[in-house]
């Protein structure tokens, strides 16, 4: 099977300049991809959706993470990624407007990514793609930000840490995202 391929950017203009294979896209900075995240929500505001990334993921094995993420394919948008890996990671195959709430960009020596993140609220059912996960669990918000407050982030991605922190700084909350 041969390794799938992703579009790089230049960063100043956003325009597609060339393709690399999964492996070079983590660990070259200069390599800037574009990544989509989907925030899951419970309808009733019961928390946050939450993965647990499988042991055998190349980045960030074991820890906590968005509910689900991955790289733009070539000729997609943010959003019809975020609506394919909502399919392939969670099983929810939807027409339900996802919200667009954050977009930054990602630029360490693990990675360099230009990311979209988007709400989407759902009671499931969640069908699960075990090669990707380990588990799955809803968050409150409360607990989210106690444990960054005290700064008990070792189980969590460092992404997931930036986009929460971003979520509070913004005053995000549960009940104001389910009303957009």
């Amino acid at each position: 099977m041969s390794e799938e391929m992703f579009e790089i950017i230049d960063d100043l203009t956003g325009k597609v300049i060339g393709m690399a294979p999964r492996s070079k896209c983590h660990g070259d900075p200069r390599l800037v991809h574009r990544a989509a995240h989907v925030v899951v929500l419970h309808p009733d505001g019961a928390g946050i959706f939450l993965q647990k990334r499988s042991m055998k993921k190349d980045i960030q094995p074991g820890k906590w993470d968005t509910a689900v993420g991955g790289h733009l394919m070539p000729g997609e948008n943010f959003e019809q990624a975020a609506r394919r890996e909502l399919g392939e990671e969670l099983g929810i195959h939807t027409d339900e407007r996802l919200s667009k709430i954050l977009e930054y960009k990602v630029r360490n020596e693990k990675e360099s990514e230009n990311v979209e993140v988007f709400c989407l609220v759902s009671g499931g059912p969640f069908h699960i793609q075990k090669s990707e996960l380990d588990s799955v669990e809803y968050f409150s918000f409360e607990d989210l930000k106690k444990c960054l407050n005290e700064g008990r982030t070792q189980d969590f991605t460092p992404v997931l840490c930036r986009e929460l922190e971003m979520l509070f700084s913004k005053g995000f909350s549960i009940e104001n995202l389910l009303k957009k």
